[in-house]
């Protein structure tokens, strides 16, 4: 994205942020992209409101969820203008205070892009769609492997890390090794019953 386009974004964001939320403890808002943090897909942005959480652990989550009910509303009408945008951006609030929680970040609300895309986007790769069926994984990615999925997203392959990830494990479902494999594990299943 070009500077002067994410430039406008933040400013926007910035000003909608300050105006859903009058008087509560922001302590900064950031528009990020890929590049600036390695939870951020290429193509997306993270838009980010850190409030500010007195305390540690029970007490800070406290005042973070209170937090949350308390502007509730105003956290749908920044989900929705986010939206109106041409990118994908995940709505973060994160809570962060003086002293570091015993996990090392405070808690974090994350509100993800919520409607279809209009501008034009790489065709659906081959494979398992969402739908019911998917059952949430999550993973833990070094470098390498972020740099592996970003890849297959750039060409076009998937439109998120997730469906980078769903389309590497049907290629190796489509390896006659594969299938060896699977009928080994079933041979060894049923040698374990019989012990």
């Amino acid at each position: 994205m070009e500077e002067a386009e994410l430039e406008r974004i933040r400013q926007q964001f910035d000003q909608l942020a300050r105006e859903r939320l009058p008087g509560a403890l922001v302590e900064r808002i950031e528009v990020l992209q890929y590049g600036d943090d390695p939870g951020i897909e290429p193509g997306q942005l993270l838009a980010r409101v850190v409030v500010a959480s007195p305390g540690d652990g029970t007490d800070r989550l406290r005042a973070f969820e209170a937090f949350h009910d308390e502007h509730r509303a105003a956290f749908r009408d920044l989900r929705t203008e986010l939206d109106k945008l041409p990118v994908r951006v995940i709505l973060q609030f994160k809570a962060e205070s003086e002293q570091p929680c015993e996990e090392g970040e405070g808690p974090v609300i994350q509100m993800f892009h919520t409607r279809v895309d209009s501008g034009p986007r790489p065709s659906p790769s081959p494979g398992p769609g969402p739908g019911p069926d998917l059952t949430p994984v999550m993973a833990r990615l070094g470098p390498e492997d972020l740099e592996t999925l970003d890849t297959l997203i750039a060409a076009g392959i998937a439109n998120s890390r997730a469906e980078a990830v769903r389309w590497a494990l049907a290629r190796i479902r489509e390896r006659p090794a594969f299938e060896q494999l699977r009928a080994r594990t079933r041979e060894i299943e049923e040698l374990k019953s019989q012990f």
